[in-house]
């Protein structure tokens, strides 16, 4: 009797052989196909029936967050009344294996009417799809991963990595970069690590500061006010000059002159991390912060006077993820 993990493994190796096989058969029909989506003023429309529907919406969904305007349309739904949310100024990419499936080969007289660009995605080059098709991409397979050779597996996983060979290819072609993905995805992790900047998550108001020869113990008292492990020290200026963290008053403790009457400056960490720039990533601020083992960063002017702070807590509670 073969084991679960023959199985899977024989599994994977057939997919995966059936996407090297692809990758050899690729020929000028995918820049084709590439080149008629770059040319399409409006959207390109993915529409498919059953597995290959699902794979579709995927597809759109993938195309839309990179750059590529596209959404997903079911054949059944076009037929009664969606066949509006076509524009002249658009394109369609219909999926399907066979070729021949009905709910789909129904719409694709009307799609053609529209005399807009249509892209197929099948295995067979002589079916209704790839005759009504101006470009076809070969989506064939030798076998099926599914032992009774029924269910869409290694056909599915192909067009899946069709699809989403379109869109790197899209994206390069485009130069689509971090923050045109990051404009797309404000929300959720990636959002978060891409698009949100220090600016938006700085302290301003109720900051602990003071001046160089402020005693130690009126600047412990401010630092506590301020809730923020650390304080930030100005000159007679109000330029910043250091930062005394509870660490560092932690090791001024330990010293044998130890006195609460000296001037806070003696205890503190002199020329501070700051930043000036105010558009860094928080997620950059983060990986900062993280790789100087600190908690803080004091956001200053091109004059060094200060106008925020960006703490790891703030980061870590707003979800950001470092760089690193």
């Amino acid at each position: 009797m073969v084991d679960d993990i023959t199985i899977a493994k024989e599994t994977l190796e057939l997919e995966a052989n059936a996407l090297l096989q692809a990758k050899e058969r690729l020929d000028n029909s995918f820049k084709e196909a590439v080149d008629t989506i770059l040319s399409i003023e409006g959207k390109l429309i993915v529409t498919g029936i059953g597995k290959s529907g699902l794979v579709g919406a995927k597809i759109a969904a993938t195309l839309a967050s990179t750059g590529t305007s596209s959404f997903f349309l079911h054949p059944s739904e076009a037929l009664h009344g969606d066949l509006g949310m076509i524009d002249k100024r658009d394109g369609v990419l219909a999926i399907s294996y066979s070729g021949e499936s009905q709910e789909l080969s129904n719409i694709l007289p009307h799609i053609k009417r529209f005399d807009i660009p249509l892209l197929a995605m099948t295995a067979q080059k002589s079916s209704t799809l790839a005759r009504y098709a101006d470009t076809v991409l070969d989506i064939s397979i030798n076998k099926e991963a599914c032992p009774l050779g029924v269910a869409p597996t290694a056909s599915t996983t192909l067009t899946m990595a069709m699809g989403d060979a379109l869109a790197v290819t899209l994206m390069k072609r485009k130069d689509f970069k971090r923050e045109d993905f990051a404009s797309f995805h404000p929300g959720g992790s990636l959002g978060r690590k891409l698009f949100i900047k220090i600016s938006d998550l700085m302290r301003k108001e109720n900051l602990p500061i003071v001046k160089v020869d402020t005693p130690l113990r009126e600047a412990i008292i401010t630092m506590n006010e301020g809730k923020l492990g650390n304080l930030m020290i100005v000159d007679d200026s109000n330029k910043l000059v250091a930062v005394m963290s509870d660490g560092d008053l932690r090791r001024a403790l330990m010293q044998k002159d130890f006195d609460m009457q000296r001037s806070v400056i003696d205890f503190a960490t002199k020329n501070p991390l700051a930043i000036d720039n105010t558009r860094l990533l928080a997620s950059e601020a983060l990986a900062l912060i993280e790789s100087k083992q600190i908690q803080m960063i004091p956001i200053i002017d091109k004059n060094r006077y200060i106008t925020g702070v960006v703490h790891i807590h703030d980061l870590v509670k707003a979800g950001i993820k470092s760089e690193q």
